[in-house]
């Protein structure tokens, strides 16, 4: 499911906060439940800080991702097996996809106990932001872990092996688990742990950042897609779903109050008041921060295959990304209505690189970047020779004429 984000409608006169979605979810008053209303300054930092929060895995997620592509580019050529990435269906089915899961947890939460279903919840992204953290942590780490300490490897695998009687026994192998890891992957495994277990207990607002930074990040460098076209009809699905279910319904609505999970990353407004035991909270949801930064990356993995020195297209649309998310909150606060993050995210993620390679002359090599391209099947033996013949000048198949007959004779 895509997730939106989640802003703060300030009502100062009225000493009256909201926490709204910045894809239309809206959360109920927070000073009438106790809460300390937000001033200007700590409205100013909490919005400045979740921007920034939401530049960083865009930023080195997309870094990671050219990584990752290389990676996965140097197996295709030895495996022949081509990396999983999004298609072009795939895409056009995502917004469906997203909106049956909407439907289906408002139905969830109207039907069943709330508690309990965030407890199932809770559960499964604990796991999930363990192995995020990991993945996350693991360059970080292993460069601080001493050269002394030694990085012994392991492998852990448990490895099918055929049926009995069957004609290739011996010879065909399934693997359920073929995972190879280092003793410094164990460090990094058991900082993921504590902080993980720290958010399961406390649901401390930074352990909740940790491992929604964690997931954003990863979302970036891993979820792939293989070319702009794909890239288009995603963000423009995407596009519509946030503005009906945000204009149309209140299930988002519903879902925001009721859904607890580090999905988000958040910050307090009321820090300089309170401290870390705020909240008050402005909110972002990873959803607007993963879905235009896999296409930023694509767009970072583009101008590498230019081979040029600069990267134009990647930093001109992170900074339009950037542009569009001031832009949603600007128009929040001037209206004092929710709105579609991708509302504005998606014509500035859409429009700045098609503009700008217009302007350069590169709209036909943007259109036809491919991460993986297919490879054309090869032509059989009797196909060249058809071929061959049929470009064969006339003059010439007159003369191989006349030495046959020559031959003949």
């Amino acid at each position: 499911m895509a997730e939106v984000v989640e802003e703060v409608i300030a009502q100062i006169q009225e000493n009256l906060t909201a926490t709204v979605d910045g894809a239309g979810e809206e959360a109920a008053p927070t000073n009438a439940t106790g809460k300390t209303p937000s001033t200007p300054e700590g409205m100013a930092l909490a919005y400045g800080t979740l921007v920034v929060m939401a530049l960083l895995p865009i930023f080195f997620g997309s870094l990671r991702s050219v990584k990752h592509h290389k990676e996965q580019s140097t197996a295709f050529a030895k495996t022949g097996e081509k990396p999983d990435t999004m298609s072009s269906k795939d895409a056009m089915m995502f917004p469906i996809m997203a909106s049956c899961a909407l439907f289906g947890l408002y139905m969830f939460f109207k039907i069943f106990s709330k508690e309990n279903i965030n407890y199932l919840l809770t559960g499964y992204f604990f796991f999930l932001g363990v192995m995020a953290l990991s993945h996350l942590l693991s360059p970080v780490i292993s460069s601080l872990i001493p050269a002394s300490i030694p990085k012994i490897p392991y492998h852990l695998s448990f490895v099918q092996g055929p049926q009995e009687g069957g004609e290739k026994k011996g010879k065909e192998k399934k693997y359920l688990i073929d995972y190879r890891f280092t003793t410094h992957d164990v460090v990094c495994f058991i900082v993921a742990l504590i902080i993980s277990v720290w958010y399961l207990v406390q649901k401390h607002w930074i352990a909740n950042n940790l491992l929604g930074l964690s997931f954003a990040v990863n979302g970036v460098e891993l979820l792939h897609l293989n070319n702009i076209a794909t890239g288009c009809i995603l963000l423009c699905g995407l596009f519509v779903y946030d503005i009906f279910w945000v204009f149309g319904t209140n299930v988002m609505v519903t879902v925001a109050k009721s859904f607890e999970a580090p999905i988000k990353i958040v910050f307090p407004q009321d820090l300089m008041t309170n401290g870390l035991s705020a909240s008050n909270f402005a909110v972002l949801g990873l959803g607007d921060i993963v879905i235009p930064g896999i296409f930023i990356a694509l767009l970072l993995r583009f101008d590498n295959s230019l081979k040029r020195k600069s990267k134009t297209y990647f930093y001109a649309t992170f900074i339009a990304y950037f542009v569009g998310l001031l832009a949603t909150i600007f128009v929040m606060h001037v209206f004092k209505h929710a709105q579609p993050a991708l509302l504005y995210l998606v014509p500035a993620c859409l429009g700045t690189p098609l503009l700008l390679a217009v302007l350069k002359g590169d709209l036909k090599k943007l259109l036809a970047y491919e991460d993986h391209p297919e490879e054309k099947p090869k032509a059989s033996k009797k196909e060249n020779n058809t071929s061959a013949e049929k470009s064969t000048p006339p003059a010439k198949k007159e003369t191989k004429a006349k030495k046959e007959a020559k031959k003949a004779k």
